[in-house]
Formats: structure tokens, sequence, C-alpha cells
């Protein structure tokens, strides 16, 4: 049964939600340290950002899915989102084996591909993305291929990724036709996955890095793990969050800067002990032993904007907000700028285009919704 979605609205009184609880707005003084070591720029930060409240402000503007009515407004399973040029909302369905594509105001538009194993159709699909040659590009998880339509939804040509190994997180097709994905190690808890470039033929070029292997049979709470995001200019942005560090490749991939910030580990408490033996009751009844270590690791995802801006979202909590997590934000050349509790789901699913935000979010009685933010810089 479709997982139905809330109404369309663009939401006009632009509620504004702040994300400081400092109340100084003049910029402070940076205290970190920048240097040249081995021909790479490491700039090393403190625990506190630069700037106070009202630094960065979201403003929500539109908001995309029905519970029910009409059926182009519905959506089973969102697992991706992508905005061209003209900020035209493309929206992948993984049940339903399609993309619907919106209008910047929020009007339906068309649907592209369908269900099926034909050139053009789709079987599972978990990825999206508008090329730099204005191309729809989708992975097909189930299907193991690539396959590329027009904008208007004309289907151009597949390529299979059956080859790969564990191909199954694409992160993005850069301007030479790159593609920067983590493929599995070992199926899940075991893990170990690693990020690899392939080129436009889905030979491998490189693997940039690979995260530490779980042990079998335990679910371990705390380990670390790789995470990656690719910025407007193609570098590659990635990090094990074993550390506070983050590294920054160029298209060529070479290291050519490194982001340190100080931090405080954030201690697994009780109540996420708990938290976690009831998320995870049932693979502990079928044999699985859970492992908790002292510390969440430094971060747990990281994505950029259009102004090369990193955020880091950490394991920090907003004090009387348990379901909100603070990110760490770090402008281009990689100084510490902010430190924001973001209230719109910001995950791997949610992207960054002219200066606005989008996401895949739920609404009240959990029915799945596209919503589009605002964004608003104030330094």
């Amino acid at each position: 049964m479709k997982n139905k979605t809330k109404v369309i609205s663009i939401v006009l009184s632009f509620s504004v939600f702040f994300m400081f609880i400092s109340c100084q707005k003049q910029k402070d003084e940076w205290r970190g340290t920048i240097e040249e070591v081995d021909g790479v720029t490491v700039v090393t930060n403190p625990k506190e950002p630069m700037y106070g409240e009202d630094v960065f402000s979201l403003e929500e503007e539109l908001s995309i899915g029905e519970a029910e009515g009409r059926e182009e407004y519905l959506f089973s399973q969102v697992r991706g989102i992508s905005v061209d040029e003209e900020e035209r909302i493309y929206v992948l369905d993984s049940r339903e084996a399609h993309i619907k594509v919106f209008q910047k105001t929020g009007e339906y538009l068309k649907t592209i591909g369908r269900k099926g194993q034909g050139p053009g159709e789709m079987q599972m699909p978990f990825y999206v993305q508008i090329t730099s040659k204005n191309e729809v590009m989708v992975h097909d998880t189930m299907a193991q291929r690539l396959s590329f339509f027009s904008l208007d939804g004309k289907y151009l040509r597949q390529n299979s990724s059956a080859k790969t190994r564990n191909f199954f997180n694409p992160k993005k097709m850069d301007s030479q036709d790159n593609l920067i994905v983590f493929t599995a190690g070992a199926p899940p808890p075991v893990g170990g996955k690693e990020l690899k470039v392939y080129d436009s033929n889905l030979e491998l070029l490189t693997t940039v890095a690979q995260e530490e292997r779980g042990t079998r049979g335990i679910i371990d709470i705390g380990k670390s793990s790789l995470y990656c995001a690719v910025s407007p200019s193609d570098n590659i942005v990635w990090g094990d969050s074993k550390e506070y560090v983050l590294q920054i490749l160029n298209q060529e991939g070479n290291l050519i800067k490194r982001i340190i910030k100080e931090y405080n580990p954030v201690e697994i408490t009780a109540e996420d002990k708990e938290k976690y033996e009831k998320q995870y009751e049932a693979p502990v009844k079928r044999g699985m032993k859970l492992n908790f270590r002292a510390h969440f690791p430094a971060f747990s995802e990281i994505s950029v904007d259009d102004e090369e801006r990193v955020f880091v979202k950490t394991y920090e909590r907003v004090e009387g907000k348990e379901e909100l997590f603070y990110f760490d934000v770090f402008e281009h050349g990689g100084k510490y700028i902010a430190k924001v509790p973001i209230q719109a789901n910001l995950n791997r699913y949610s992207i960054w285009k002219k200066n606005k935000l989008y996401t895949i979010e739920e609404d009240e009685e959990g029915y799945q919704v596209v919503k589009r933010y605002k964004v608003t810089w104030r330094y």
C-alpha cells in the first residue's frame, strides 16, 4: 500500500528557525591556525565558532506531497531529490520506480520512467542527479545500472554497474563524468565500506579510503564510519569519524586541504543505550549482540552547499530538544564559522541549490514530504 504524503503548500508565513543560542551578532576573531605541510593546507580550528545569534536561518518556502487525493502528488518511498538550473524539482520514488518532476512553484509537471526491466524502466532506484550535462542520471540498485534521461524525460542510454563490487551509494557524477561512490566491503553490521572513484565506463580509477570492518555477530554502537560529499567544484570532502579531520581532494584526486577541529567527545549515555536496545531488539533476539563504546564518533554526516561551505553533523544534541543535533559549519577556506541546530531534516538525501535547502521529511502522521527552505546568512 502506498505511503502517501501530505498536501502541497507554499508556506508564505516564512516562520524563521534561528539556529544560534548566542546573543552576539558581531563577528568574533577566528582563533585557529593555517599552515602548509608538504604542499597541503592544514586548517586547525578551535572548539568554538566565529559567529553568534542570527548568522544563519531557514525559512520554509515550499512543501510538496499529499496524504490522499491527486495521484501526481502521492509518494510511496522518496529516496532521492535533485534540482536543475531552472529550479525544477525531481523527486525519485523508489517503490514506484519513477521520477516526478515539479515546477519551482510546486506544480506537477511530468513523470519520468516507470517500473519494469526494459530500457528507460526501473526496478528499485535509489539515487537521482542532474548532471553537468543537464541529464537526469538514476542509479537502479536492483537492476544494477545507471540510466540517463533528458530533462524533458526522453530515455537516452544506460550503463551496467554489475561489474562494480557492491556498488551501493553514489555521491555524485562530476563534470568529468567520474562517479564518486561508496561500495560495501561486507554486509552489515560488519561493513567496512570503501570510497571509490570510477570513470564514465565504470572502470575503477582509485580507492580513496576504506573504513575499519566490524565484527560478525556484533552491532557496534559508537564505531566510526566514512562520510563524504562532493562540492560544486568537484572537490571530494571526506572523513573517517574516528577523528575530527576532513580531507579535501581536488578533481585530480590530490589532497589539497585538511580541516581539523577540536571537540569534546559525546558520551553514550544510559538513555542512548536504552534507545538502541529497543531499536535493535529484533536482531538481538536472533542472536546478535550489542556492543557500546564509551563515546560516539566525532561526526555522522557531511554535506556541501553552493558556496563550498561544509556542514558536519555532530552527535551533540540541542538541550531540551533531544531529536535535534548540532551541525558544525566551515566556510570554503576551512574556518569554523557556525554551530547550528538545523530543524529541517538534513540527511544524505538533502541537497543545496541556489541558496535553498531541499529535504525529504515526514509530517506529524509519518507521511513523506519534500520541502524547500530559503537559506539566509548574516556575516
